[in-house]
């Protein structure tokens, strides 16, 4: 570990320290996972890890962030959480992730006092500061706290934090909400965020770890993987194969994305207006 990297970890375990107990907002992401990791090294039992339960959390990455909370020794807390039940979320007009973010902080709010809690951590770096983070609003207005910004974390930080402490997550792929695979205007159910999990799950059968299944509207699926990976549709057989179980999936059209795997992608159809409402304050 670089001597910068060890007085960044250090002021983590400080800071989070202070803290008479926490609760940590626990996707099993590498940075979710690395603050509850320091969370239990600075306060023990005290820290506890709590996951939300919906249809926009893939079953893989459930049992992911149970296996990690055990792995940790954290205690570990799965809230079922009801954003499908809000209009405003499953209109899904580019303020979908605020309004998820309020419903999980608010259910971990609700279970503050059973948990013996009054603080709330995230998992947020300094990358996440971009001019568009409706979570990063949500997450203001419930007084959350980013102790990895606070200590001055970089993804690649997180990253190599995690690798020393062997969290086997380092150098996991981001994986953002089901729901974030659904273009901005197409309404979020639980039935379109199973077919993409679904969908997703043969590209990862078929090896394709970095990957995204973006729907689009008429049923469309528009497959995003890495540049490098899209040689491999020009086997027929494969082709064939993906297209036919996306189609059992209920997929009408099928399509790859030349362009490749980015991060983010449909961001670009939020309206401008939106992107505004949700700017990170300069």
């Amino acid at each position: 570990m670089s001597p910068e990297l060890e007085v960044k970890r250090d002021d983590l375990l400080h800071r989070l320290g202070r803290f008479p107990a926490v609760a940590v907002a626990f996707s099993g992401g590498v940075d979710s996972t690395v603050v509850a990791k320091a969370a239990f090294l600075a306060i023990g039992e005290r820290a506890v890890a709590v996951t939300a339960d919906s249809p926009s959390v893939a079953r893989a990455e459930l049992a992911d962030a149970e296996r990690l909370a055990a792995m940790i020794g954290i205690r570990h807390v799965v809230v079922r959480t009801a954003e499908f039940d809000d209009p405003a979320y499953a209109a899904n007009d580019g303020t979908r992730c605020y309004h998820c973010k309020s419903e999980l902080y608010t259910r971990i709010e609700s279970l503050l006092p059973e948990l013996g809690v009054n603080v709330i951590c995230s998992g947020a770096n300094l990358d996440d500061n971009g001019d568009y983070r409706p979570g990063l609003t949500a997450a203001a207005e419930h007084a959350v706290k980013h102790p990895l910004q606070e200590a001055g974390f970089t993804k690649a930080d997180v990253r190599e934090l995690a690798k020393f402490w062997d969290l086997p997550v380092w150098d996991k792929p981001a994986s953002p909400c089901l729901s974030s695979r659904l273009v901005p205007g197409l309404a979020v159910t639980p039935e379109r965020t199973l077919r993409v999990e679904r969908g997703e799950a043969v590209l990862h059968s078929l090896g394709l770890r970095t990957c995204r299944v973006r729907y689009h509207e008429g049923d469309l699926a528009r497959i995003e993987v890495p540049v490098e990976s899209l040689d491999r549709f020009g086997d027929p057989d494969m082709r064939d194969a993906v297209t036919a179980r996306f189609r059992e999936l209920g997929f009408r059209f099928v399509t790859l994305d030349l362009a490749g795997f980015r991060s983010g992608g449909l961001n670009d159809l939020i309206s401008l207006d939106v992107k505004t409402r949700f700017a990170r304050p300069k």
